[in-house]
């Protein structure tokens, strides 16, 4: 009987025998070094690739991670200095993409929050000055809803809304009155 041949016309004995030598050599093998942790600059980089983040936010991360505080903040200190840590640019960004969905109110408790600084707040919020609240609140309450509320439940819930959103009561009523909402309801 002629022995049975692999597809590269090795017999199964010689494969079995070649797979048995690089498993031998495979255990034989010293195990790697685990490599080092990475330094506290690195993971912050690491982090800040992803998405931007506040000073505050990238030190809570990192000192969660077991990073030494001290170590954190010189790292940080480096960060901000060479351009990729900066709290100003957080804030502005953070204005811009919530500008339209969310109040005046809900976005600076956001910065408050996320511990940007009085004043990097201050100047992100400045192009908000000039918005209409009311209108901001109005587009809002049309993309979402569209129609007047037809009972006080329907209501509760449209103000509930706004509210959540960082609008104020005051505005919330102007404008499901403006949409329509019968006046003697608003008690």
């Amino acid at each position: 009987m002629r022995p049975r041949r692999t597809a590269r016309g090795d017999t199964i004995a010689d494969k079995a025998k070649s797979v048995a030598k690089s498993v031998a050599k495979s255990v034989a093998r010293p195990a790697a070094k685990p490599l080092p942790p990475p330094s506290p600059k690195v993971l912050a980089v690491r982090m800040l690739a992803r998405r931007e983040y506040s000073r505050a936010e990238l030190s809570q991360r990192l000192v969660r991670k077991g990073v030494p505080k001290e170590e954190v903040e010189r790292a940080l200190d480096t960060l901000a200095a060479d351009g990729y840590l900066s709290d100003a640019r957080y804030a502005q960004a953070m204005v811009a993409q919530r500008c339209g969905r969310y109040g005046k109110r809900a976005i600076a408790h956001a910065l408050r929050e996320r511990g940007i600084a009085a004043p990097d707040a201050l100047t992100a919020m400045a192009p908000l000055a000039a918005t209409d609240e009311t209108a901001d609140a109005s587009a809002l309450w049309q993309r979402r809803f569209g129609t007047a509320p037809v009972n006080q439940r329907e209501k509760a819930r449209q103000i509930r809304f706004l509210l959540s959103r960082g609008y104020g009561l005051s505005v919330a009523l102007r404008v499901l009155r403006l949409a329509g909402s019968p006046a003697e309801d608003d008690n």
